[in-house]
């Protein structure tokens, strides 16, 4: 018996608003079928002495130490900008007043 029938793929398609050919709806119901069946074997193999992890691979953060840097002066930023208007970078707007 197919874990999902052609009926049902018809019916989240229009759930989301799919328009599926008649062939489209049977080449997904075979997809989603085959893919609900790996699903369900995976779901059967016996894991009760197996630890719950996100990842397989033991994750470490990796962190450097921070160093103060000299950075740009405020001049120094705006000397190549193309527009400047009150010490600041001019950009065109591109929301209404009302946005």
């Amino acid at each position: 018996m197919p874990a999902i029938s052609r009926d049902e793929v018809a019916h989240l398609a229009r759930l989301s608003r799919l328009a599926l050919t008649d062939d489209e709806l049977d080449q997904f119901a075979g997809q989603l079928d085959s893919i609900l069946s790996h699903v369900r074997t995976i779901s059967e193999v016996t894991a009760e002495d197996t630890t719950a992890t996100s990842s397989p691979n033991p994750t470490v953060n990796v962190t450097r130490p921070d160093v103060v840097v000299p950075g740009l002066t405020p001049r120094q930023a705006l000397d190549q900008a193309p527009a400047v208007e009150e010490q600041r970078f001019l950009v065109p707007q591109i929301l209404g007043e009302g946005e």
